[in-house]
């Protein structure tokens, strides 16, 4: 695969992921906008993204073929912990954004602005770590 065609398809994962972590977080969010809801919200918004971004990276960008449910499960642990860093980074600025301005709009793009920087870190980290089996 390509440079431009990687940087293409990572950049729209991401942005796939990303809509569909603000759109879990918007549902969540419309049960109220206590901090025990927003938290709520970002926990469930990141699961969501976690297991978009996992499927479309494992297939679309390293073309890993690991099969078998132990062999996933551990795979995806491993994805999972690589993100944990990058999610810290991903939380503290769209709390950042929120804290300072209250808006929807604000802490919106704080995630994005966070999930920017969370997603060219992981993809270092997955390819080095998670993914490493395949040359990519």
């Amino acid at each position: 695969m390509t440079r431009s065609t990687l940087v293409f398809r990572y950049t729209a994962f991401a942005v796939i992921a990303t809509i569909v972590n603000l759109a879990c977080q918007r549902l969540v969010l419309l049960g109220g906008d206590t901090t025990l809801w927003f938290l709520a919200a970002m926990g469930a918004g990141t699961l969501a993204g976690l297991v978009v971004k996992y499927v479309l990276d494992k297939r679309w960008i390293f073309f890993d073929d690991t099969s078998g449910a132990a062999a996933q499960g551990q795979q995806f642990a491993l994805y999972s912990l690589m993100g944990v860093v990058t999610t810290v980074v991903f939380w503290v600025t769209e709390t950042t954004f929120w804290m300072i301005w209250g808006t929807d709009l604000a802490r919106e793009i704080g995630a994005v602005i966070g999930l920017t920087i969370g997603y060219v870190t992981k993809y270092q980290l997955d390819r080095r770590f998670v993914f490493n089996r395949i040359a990519s």
